[in-house]
């Protein structure tokens, strides 16, 4: 807004008691406009909504077509939002389609609802549809859904861990001020990716580009072509495990890297996961960085900018 210009262009009018009031209002909304520049969103009223940490995970609670609060895990890794079946039963969702979600170790194809509307205390994300995985109803119930990285396309999301709150911004009214560190994101479809550095004892550091999963509770997983090309079993003690996901379950090895390097910020031996076959993303990322890393920080994701914030 060029508030100067027009300024001096209502100056050159003839003062009627029209333009006294054009003028006062674009006042009043300039003194707005400048409140809005201090700290990240201070002025813009951000939703704050409460969540808990669940096996390492993060819940929200949404109310879902003004039903009582029900809890989703936020996953960025997930392109889509998903419902459980008994939910989708349980509010009598209207069905639109059918879609294939690909998984860490499969594929599985499941029904999708439109007219879906998502309340966070007040703020609300209407997803164009929601899918429902059959293989979640033979499953003990832990979650009434999966909030997909479509919702941090609707919102500016800061995930305050210590607080244990997140909290929602309009993207248009969210201004960054603060001292973090601002990482660029890269997107391959829906999910958001960064640049990050693994450190490896006595051997050079090995960059590689990194989805980032917040439904992941581990600190890192990496794909085993990343594994294969860099040796890293070879000099890293790790012992038999696995990763569980749409599709099956992947053979893993769990131990830690020296370090990983987000921008200027060093996290020390992040617990890892080297998967002994397939990977968790697709070429040409690495791996991805979940929880268990994310954590360690106040993360801010701005996909409108297309910027990872990290604060300590």
């Amino acid at each position: 807004m060029n508030t100067k210009k027009q300024r001096n262009r209502i100056r050159r009018k003839q003062a009627t008691s029209g333009d006294r009031m054009k003028l006062g209002l674009l006042l009043a909304l300039s003194a707005c406009w400048f409140v809005g520049q201090g700290q990240a969103g201070e002025a813009t009223n951000p939703v704050a909504v409460p969540f808990k940490f669940q096996r390492g995970r993060v819940m929200i609670p949404a109310r879902v077509n003004g039903s009582e609060p029900f809890s989703f895990m936020l996953d960025t890794g997930f392109s889509i939002t998903t419902v459980h079946p008994a939910l989708a039963e349980q509010l009598d969702l209207r069905q639109a389609g059918r879609v294939t979600i690909v998984g860490i170790a499969g594929e599985e194809e499941a029904p999708m609802y439109a007219g879906v509307v998502f309340d966070f205390g007040g703020a609300s994300y209407a997803p164009r549809r929601v899918a429902s995985l059959p293989s979640e109803r033979n499953r003990w119930r832990r979650q009434d859904g999966v909030l997909g990285s479509g919702l941090l396309r609707r919102f500016v999301m800061e995930i305050d861990g210590e607080a244990k709150l997140v909290r929602l911004y309009e993207p248009t009214n969210f201004v960054y001020s603060g001292h973090g560190e601002i990482l660029p994101l890269r997107f391959r479809k829906d999910t958001p990716a960064v640049e990050a550095t693994i450190g490896v004892a006595d051997r050079p550091a090995i960059k590689g580009e990194f989805e980032i999963d917040t439904g992941c509770d581990s600190g890192l997983c990496l794909g085993h072509p990343f594994v294969e090309k860099n040796q890293l079993l070879a000099t890293t003690e790790t012992r038999d495990s696995a990763k569980f996901g749409v599709g099956g379950g992947a053979s893993t090895r769990s131990g830690h890297v020296a370090e990983l390097r987000l921008g200027r910020f060093t996290v020390d031996r992040p617990q890892t996961d080297f998967f002994v076959e397939g990977s968790p993303v697709s070429d040409p990322f690495a791996g991805h960085i979940g929880m268990g890393v994310l954590r360690e920080f106040k993360v801010i994701f701005d996909f409108s900018r297309k910027q990872l914030i990290l604060e300590r």
